[in-house]
């Protein structure tokens, strides 16, 4: 299977977990390509600041997985606004996972996850599942080994 992995990494966290995953899904025998969302802009990237320079086409992936930062406890802007240009996702399994700061619940990363999950099904996509990891966490090692085989054997 094709699966891209398409991503925004603000500090290189959320890349980190999309090389993992790559490596796992290419040991899977899947062909896995990171496709990195890039802007012209200041870091971090505050709403109307920043425009999308490189914007990823899912098209010619039979799977996607979706990466992103958590940023202010929501999702961050850049994946925001390439949420809301996403073409028809019709068909397509799609894995989603963000990466955060803060260990607490009420931190932003359940409502990442939601607003990419609905962004995703709006456009017609099998949302298969979603994972965060906590970069904070002393647990940090395990939760993210746990994101990598859990999206990986969906696929």
């Amino acid at each position: 299977m094709n699966i891209g992995l398409i991503i925004y990494s603000q500090t290189g966290n959320t890349r980190s977990v999309a090389e993992k995953l790559k490596a796992k899904l290419s040991s899977s025998g899947h062909s896995a390509v990171i496709d990195e969302i890039v802007i012209s802009g200041n870091s971090p990237a505050q709403p109307g600041k920043f425009e999308l320079k490189i914007v990823p086409d899912h098209g010619s992936y039979d799977s996607v997985i979706f990466g992103s930062p958590v940023q202010a406890f929501s999702l961050n802007p850049v994946m925001k606004a390439y949420m809301e240009k996403l073409p028809v996702l019709t068909g397509k399994k799609v894995g989603i996972f963000v990466t955060k700061q803060l260990p607490l619940l009420q931190a932003g990363g359940t409502g990442a996850i939601a607003h990419m999950k609905k962004a995703c099904e709006a456009k017609g996509a099998n949302v298969v599942g979603t994972e965060i990891v906590v970069w904070s966490e002393k647990k940090r090692d395990k939760t993210l080994k746990q994101c990598v085989e859990n999206l990986s054997k969906l696929f």
